[in-house]
Formats: structure tokens, sequence, C-alpha cells
């Protein structure tokens, strides 16, 4: 019996897949992979055979697959010849941060390559305001000419030593008076704005990572004050960054906010992907 439905997102160099046993009704989750390979078709297929063999499937169980992601339009024919369909990357970004937030409306920031921000209210279209071109590529780029790194998980782990003092000016550096109370000795005037001659590599490495952040976090903030919500929930790579949760965090005691990083957010798309194709 046909029980499962495969998402599949499909990025420039990393593909993500998952699965939803719908037997009995369940609709229950099975547990998301992904795969790296040079070109998109080979990260797909080899997305779809991994997933078959962790989990013991076979094309049998297959009920369909819903494709999304940039890369889905050099998909030219059905995987397999198994039920394909593509699925448009802001919808999947919409179900998926409700899924796993488990809220019935929000404003969900998908932080990849660069940021989308996606209003969500349960029951109906997912809604896609725009967004930044800041975002993990921003972060990548400025850490490989300034620190001759390109692995995120690398720029994150030299952060852990970093001082934000050597490299941001802060609102405590320019004025006395205290804009939002209890916050001016860590609100960011300027990022780097007041970069020490002093600055480790740790610095710049916090630096950026705080920038790219803020950036982020500050464009959700206004997109979800627009909807009269507090609720952003952030999926994407980005987000299982380890500085994310405090600089986040710090975000909403500032501006009264509530920035939600979920189990799994770096799937997100992906499982709004397969959700759709349950919906229907």
């Amino acid at each position: 019996m046909k029980h499962i439905v495969i998402g599949i997102d499909i990025g420039g160099s990393t593909t993500k897949i998952v699965g939803f046993d719908t037997a009995g009704g369940k609709n229950t989750l099975i547990a998301p992979l992904f795969v790296k390979a040079t070109d998109p078709i080979t990260s797909i297929y080899g997305a779809f055979g991994k997933f078959l063999d962790v989990n013991g499937y076979s094309l049998s169980d297959i009920e369909k697959v819903m494709v999304t992601g940039a890369g889905s339009s050099y998909m030219s024919r059905p995987i397999y010849d198994l039920p394909c369909e593509k699925i448009a990357e802001f919808n999947s970004i919409g179900l998926g941060g409700l899924y796993l937030s488990g809220l019935d409306k929000a404003l969900v920031t998908s932080c990849g390559t660069g940021t989308a921000l996606v209003y969500t209210e349960r029951g109906k279209d997912p809604r896609y305001l725009g967004g930044t071109g800041v975002g993990g590529g921003t972060l990548v780029g400025l850490s490989k000419k300034m620190l001759n790194m390109d692995n995120v998980n690398h720029v994150a782990e030299l952060a852990r030593g970093g001082d934000l003092d050597k490299v941001d000016l802060k609102i405590k550096d320019i004025t006395k008076s205290d804009i939002v109370p209890g916050f001016g000795d860590i609100m960011t005037a300027s990022n780097f704005g007041s970069v020490s001659d002093l600055a480790t590599k740790a610095d710049i490495a916090l630096g950026i990572i705080n920038m790219v952040f803020e950036t982020i976090g500050m464009m959700s903030i206004f997109a979800a004050r627009n909807f009269g919500i507090r609720d952003i929930v952030l999926t994407g790579n980005l987000s299982g960054v380890e500085q994310a949760p405090q600089v986040f965090g710090t975000l909403n005691k500032m501006f009264d906010m509530n920035f939600i990083i979920p189990e799994n957010s770096a799937f997100g798309t992906v499982i709004g992907a397969a959700l759709s194709g349950i919906r229907e």
C-alpha cells in the first residue's frame, strides 16, 4: 500500500528530503535528512536513494513526491515515474513554519542563502512579503573575504571567543539617553561601526554573525508589526547557527517579540512541501 508522501527541497548544492507516513491518517513525520552534490539532479537522486535506504522503504511505498526550491526548475521529468508535483517555495515555507511551531498564525522567516518573509495563517494561503539579500550567503562571503573561512560551523565556533565591543558601535557609545530602557549597553547603533585595531578574528566572526542576525531580526520585526503579531518562526539552515538563540533572544526582550527556533527548523521548507501533498 502506498502510504509515504515525500517532500524534496532542492538547493544549489544541498538537497533536503523528508517524508510523512500517512498510514491510518496519522501523518507521522519521518526524520529529515540532506545530501550535498555538485549539481541539482545528482543531489535529487542522491537524496531520494539515501532516504529509501535509511528508512527501509521501496518505491512501491511512495504515494507521491512534492518538490520545491530553486533547483526544482532543473527537473524535466518525474522521479522514477512516481507522481511528482512542484510546489511554490513560499507556500512551503509558510506551511512548514506553522507545522513546526504549532501556531495558528505567524510570520515565518526562512534564513537561507538570503532571507524570505512569509505571513501565514492556518487554513489560508501563505503570503510572501519580500525579504532581504542578507543571509547565509552574506555570512559565508564576508567570512571568506575577512577570515579566509567559508564553513559556517567553523565561523560560529571561532565566534565563541568574540567580543562585540571591539567591533560594533553601541548606543551607549554615542548617547547617555536610554532609548530602550535597560538595553543601551548592548543595543547596536552601527554594525562594524567601531572596529578596534586590536580586534581578533574571533571578534570579527562574531560581528559578522551578529550583523546578519540583527538585520534578519529587524526586518522580521517590522513585517510582524505590520500584521499586529509577535510570533516569528525562524527556519532554514542559518537558524541552526549556535549564536542564533542569544541574538534573537535579546531582540525578544528588547522589542517584546517572540522569535521561535523550533526543532528541525533547518527543514521547515521541505516539511511544508510534503504537507502540501497531504493537504491535497
